[in-house]
């Protein structure tokens, strides 16, 4: 019957079927074998795991775990060939000898073998999922005799693999009738384009997660199958002239909903919405699954601590914004890059903290830090030329350099690589306001706070805008919007010096008193000159004269 060849104990490797007599079986993973299985000759060990390649068995701390002989020729097969990704193709031809058989078949072989692990699709510490690829062995082997001997393990997990990895099934129509669902179709493929411009996380192709839209299986089994970590799920309703478009996303391990919203249109501007809309939802998962990723790195234990973790480690303390947190995020950020050299992330990441540290804390502005800077933003662009968010931070580097032109040209580039990037859209507000084009700025960080309501970096949407505000001269708007800079928890003190600056034009004496006793309790020694210090990119000398005289009228001296 369908979808039962999968787990056939019947059927060799020439893909004839048969009993499991040892003149049948020939061949293992490519190695030739005897009639009582010599050739192999010897007992590999992983984990708590020995595999006697003679005898086709699987031990667990001595205790045989039964192995459907399918099932023992994949685990040979992938250990065999530990060092790489074996394609599907490859375990079709080895397993199967070429038969037509589905993808169902090696889904439930891997699925098989997993549990016989202790593995999972959610866990993978032992066969990793390579979307779009195949499949790879994660443990160290030893032992082996005749054997390919073991190649040497990484002291961690490979970076790449570590990424979150997402997949977004159709999206349900729940219209009265059909016409729905072909823009629920349309929704969910350009969520899923979306989603694939944030570079630092992989995201399962259509057709893989199209071909469960009538499975009828769990969301938990589905996402095993595509080894998924998050999925995204909604459904698309039609009544009169509106369409309520709902999404959620989930956390496979726990089943936990980390993220939904639901969003209402105008049918008449249905298609002139929707590709906004896509972007919307993509941006704002985005954040919650790197929020998610950041929290599971602060869990995991030091000594299975990775790449990829060090560098969500450094991010969560890089988005605390203080002096001590910004210094422990290079930190790990710098572990990161030793752990792996290759992953592009945390040199852009650094270079940006290392700005900020000259910006925003306690570090002294120099040409060799900057240097430092920008050397570190063009070697990440060099192992990801791809990646907006290296384009972001280069861009940042580029304006506390004042090499002004070189920074917009890369955040627009960023925004070109990924338009519905919140950040890089406060980045290039900030960089027209130092140019003077007020009106342009205000837009773009408007733009990043309606991508990115619950962005770490939102206070800085908002006070980055009410400094535009002010050079623009817009003194009550500059007060309104840096009042809400600093109700962000994590906001940092320069946003309270922005409302300060703006309530001194307008002399508010009460207003005044207020903040500048609270900014004296975060920062007892703000000064005019801390304040001149620290904005020494700014361009124009009338900007930084207009924002220092806000602060003398301010009572700041």
């Amino acid at each position: 019957m369908p979808g039962q060849t999968s787990a056939s104990a019947v059927v060799d490797l020439s893909g004839k079927p048969g009993g499991e007599s040892p003149p049948a079986r020939r061949r293992v993973h490519g190695v030739a074998l005897g009639p009582d299985g010599a050739g192999l000759g010897a007992v590999r060990h992983f984990g708590p795991f020995s595999v006697d390649t003679a005898k086709f068995e699987l031990h667990r701390n001595g205790r045989r775990v039964p192995l459907e002989p399918l099932t023992f020729d994949l685990l040979l097969l992938l250990m065999e060939n530990r060092d790489r990704t074996v394609s599907r193709d490859e375990i079709f031809r080895t397993l199967w000898g070429g038969r037509a058989v589905s993808e169902t078949a090696l889904s439930s072989q891997v699925k098989a073998l997993r549990q016989a692990l202790g593995d999972s699709g959610s866990a993978q510490h032992t066969i990793r999922t390579v979307h779009g690829r195949g499949f790879r062995f994660l443990q160290e082997v030893t032992g082996g005799g005749a054997s390919t001997p073991a190649a040497p393990a990484a002291p961690h997990p490979e970076p790449g693999l570590m990424r979150p990895v997402i997949a977004v099934l159709p999206f349900e129509n729940r219209s009265t009738d059909n016409s729905g669902g072909f823009f629920a179709d349309g929704i969910t493929e350009d969520i899923l384009n979306c989603l694939s411009k944030h570079r630092w996380m992989n995201v399962v192709a259509r057709n893989p997660a199209f071909a469960f839209r009538k499975s009828g299986e769990g969301v938990d089994a589905i996402a095993r199958q595509l080894g998924a970590t998050h999925v995204v799920t909604g459904s698309v309703r039609k009544s009169a002239d509106r369409m309520r478009i709902s999404a959620e996303a989930i956390e496979v391990r726990s089943m936990r909903a980390i993220w939904a919203d639901r969003f209402d249109l105008d049918m008449t501007r249905l298609f002139d919405f929707q590709d906004e809309l896509c972007g919307l939802i993509a941006s704002r998962l985005a954040v919650e699954v790197g929020g998610f990723e950041q929290r599971r790195a602060q869990r995991t234990p030091r000594e299975n601590r990775g790449a990829w973790e060090l560098y969500h480690l450094g991010m969560s303390e890089f988005y605390r914004f203080t002096a001590p947190s910004n210094r422990r995020a290079r930190d790990f950020l710098r572990m990161a890059i030793r752990t792996d050299p290759e992953f592009a992330e945390p040199y852009t990441r650094l270079a940006y903290a290392i700005t900020l540290g000259m910006v925003y804390f306690e570090d002294p502005a120099s040409q060799a830090r900057l240097d430092d800077a920008l050397t570190l933003a063009l070697q990440g662009l060099e192992r990801d030329d791809r990646d907006p968010q290296g384009y972001f931070a280069l861009g940042r580097v580029r304006l506390a350099r004042r090499e002004y032109d070189l920074a917009i040209d890369a955040l627009e580039h960023a925004l070109d690589l990924n338009p519905y990037l919140a950040v890089s859209h406060c980045g290039l507000g900030d960089s027209l306001a130092y140019e003077g084009r007020i009106a342009e700025s205000i837009q773009h960080f408007e733009r990043a706070i309606e991508l990115s309501p619950h962005d770490p970096f939102r206070w800085a949407f908002h006070s980055y805008m009410s400094l535009a505000l002010l050079f623009g001269e817009d003194f009550k708007a500059a007060v309104r919007v840096a009042r809400r800079a600093v109700q962000v928890p994590n906001a940092h003190y320069s946003a309270q010096a922005n409302l300060l600056a703006a309530l001194g034009h307008l002399g508010d004496k009460r207003q005044i008193s207020q903040v500048r006793e609270s900014l004296a309790r975060v920062r007892p020694d703000f000064s005019l000159a801390l304040a001149r210090s620290r904005l020494f990119y700014l361009r124009r000398s009338g900007q930084l004269d207009l924002y220092l005289e806000g602060l003398k009228r301010a009572g700041v001296r």
